[in-house]
């Protein structure tokens, strides 16, 4: 689906010092992120710079992908939860449905309507190479799907009940990613 900004929203899709995160069309969001081999100091490091970035931007997630780079890295800090930096994420069990509204900070000022698992389990790595299972519900676990999506070049507007899909000025209140 290609993405036409209308005119009276194009200021949120400078991307500049003060604005880092990566916009659409942009290449790397499209792309399926490289797998973390090796653990080192580096995506520890990566991922203090992405919570800073995300808290920043009022988001409750970020993928590596939206800060340019193409690794298997997310960030994710709903409501309630401390920020959790997840390597390699694999849901390893999805239940139930959960329909609700997404945007996204690649996509500032779209929103719209995605059916997601209500509970999931996550497997991923931290920072220093140890492995974790994550038992989501609810909103954390429809964060955890959507950073997922992006590690596999999948944007929400790609499962967007479309007619659901409305430009809206961003409002920190209701923006998940």
């Amino acid at each position: 689906m290609e993405i036409v900004v209308p005119d009276e929203f194009k200021y949120l899709y400078v991307q500049n010092k003060e604005r880092p995160i990566v916009k659409v069309p942009a290449p790397v969001l499209r792309q399926k992120a490289q797998e973390i081999v090796k653990f080192t100091r580096k995506q520890g490091l990566l991922i203090d710079d992405m919570i800073r970035l995300m808290k920043q931007a009022y988001g409750v997630g970020l993928a590596a992908p939206q800060i340019g780079f193409s690794q298997r890295i997310f960030v994710m800090a709903p409501e309630g939860m401390k920020p959790v930096g997840m390597i390699n994420p694999i849901i390893v069990k999805a239940e139930g449905e959960q329909i609700g509204q997404e945007g996204c900070l690649s996509i500032p000022g779209l929103y719209g309507d995605v059916k997601r698992a209500a509970y999931v389990e996550v497997e991923a790595y931290d920072r220093k190479g140890r492995c974790y299972t994550y038992e989501l519900d609810g909103m954390s676990a429809r964060v955890a799907q959507h950073e997922i999506d992006h590690l596999d070049g999948i944007l929400f507007v790609d499962k967007v009940d479309m007619a659901t899909l409305h430009w809206s000025h961003p409002d920190r209140d209701d923006v998940v990613e």
